[in-house]
């Protein structure tokens, strides 16, 4: 996927890292959010990673007003 205006490369898939650093928010709250089934998750091999439509979909979630459950 590729930011036309940038022409940065947004990658499909993110590390737990990357996802805290996506989403400015601690590693205990994502763990709390991919829990209770807010943000889900996807594992390739031992990894656990989030699909960057899945991120997009939280923030809009909040923006709609619906609040998470770990705050």
């Amino acid at each position: 996927m590729t930011n036309t205006m940038t022409g940065s490369v947004t990658r499909l898939l993110h590390t737990i890292p990357d996802a805290l650093d996506q989403l400015g928010i601690g590693r205990s709250t994502l763990y709390e959010l991919m829990a209770s089934g807010e943000i889900q998750t996807v594992k390739i091999g031992s990894r656990t990673l989030i699909s960057h439509d899945e991120l997009v979909r939280y923030v809009d979630r909040l923006k709609g007003g619906t609040q998470a459950k770990a705050s």
